[in-house]
């Protein structure tokens, strides 16, 4: 496949992304929220691993590869799910989305502590620029650090263990294809999820049959589209284009956000909110080493001609 369609498949899954976040802001309005979100991630899980069966994909994992796929399930599932579908009921989808587009640069930052790396000056630069815009962001429409809402703690609790659940699937990688572990995390996680939901919303399976039509179009389009076909593409896309390559699409799923919550949900955005997606697109950039990996693109071919 060329790179052109990959790059249009990048930019799709990034649109669904971001309009997800308004998708289950709606959700969570509708029903209980951790009974929700673990049948959409059960019903994602089904959608990866019928997929894999076509690609003859499926296989048990080795006992090696158990740890990951728990670990990951933990970190990238349950942890993740549970204080992103938390934070919904409490802050907007506009501040979600802008947090959460703090993702690759918390997985660049966990990366150098774990494998001991140190930033470069540039990098350096985008870890400031990264946390003024998260201050940005949280603070937006507010009257200092006491309105900072305790939904924007738990999204921003929500991204940092998707980042730890990164260090964990990049090192299993290596001996499993990255669509089955998807696969696993999903369907282990999502029935963790249920455990939780059974303590904490006991009523919550009798709240989705009270739920209206348009809760079900939200649910399949954000556990089918987003969830499952969403995390399929961009494992595929990786393997075609390299992580970074790909990784620089992410970038565009804090404006999509945006998008989506203006449109979808008639959210109000402010000038703050433009300041903090201008300063964290740009930590992004430079603290994921966007910037040098150009730089140095730029320099090879300038050597070579």
């Amino acid at each position: 496949m060329s790179y052109s369609k990959i790059y249009i498949m990048l930019i799709g899954i990034m649109v669904s992304w971001g309009i997800n976040v308004s998708v289950l802001k709606v959700l969570v309005a509708h029903t209980d929220a951790v009974t929700m979100t673990s049948l959409r991630i059960f019903t994602a899980s089904l959608v990866v691993f019928i997929v894999l069966y076509f690609l003859g994909k499926i296989r048990l994992p080795k006992k090696s590869e158990l740890f990951y796929v728990f670990g990951g399930a933990l970190l990238s599932v349950v942890l993740h799910h549970y204080f992103l579908a938390e934070g919904l009921t409490k802050t907007s989808a506009t501040n979600t989305g802008l947090i959460l587009g703090m993702g690759p640069l918390l997985t660049v930052i966990l990366s150098m502590l774990f494998f001991r790396k140190k930033p470069s000056f540039i990098r350096l630069v985008g870890f400031i620029c990264g946390g003024v815009g998260v201050s940005f962001t949280v603070l937006a429409g507010g009257n200092g650090v006491d309105s900072i809402n305790l939904g924007d703690v738990e999204i921003l609790l929500c991204i940092l263990s998707q980042a730890l659940s990164f260090i964990l699937i990049n090192k299993a990688a290596q001996t499993m294809d990255p669509r089955l572990l998807t696969g696993y995390m999903m369907l282990i996680g999502s029935f963790l999820l249920f455990a939780i939901s059974l303590w904490k919303e006991p009523e919550g399976l009798a709240s989705l049959a009270s739920a209206p039509p348009v809760f079900w179009a939200g649910f399949f389009f954000s556990a089918v589209i987003a969830t499952g076909m969403g995390h399929l593409i961009y494992n595929y896309s990786i393997g075609q284009v390299g992580a970074a390559e790909a990784s620089i699409f992410l970038n565009l799923n804090t404006f999509f956000s945006l998008v989506g919550a203006a449109i979808l949900l008639n959210e109000t955005i402010v000038p703050a909110h433009f300041i903090g997606l201008v300063l964290i697109v740009t930590g992004v950039l430079l603290g994921s080493g966007t910037l040098e990996m150009w730089m140095l693109q730029r320099k090879n071919k300038n050597v070579s001609a």
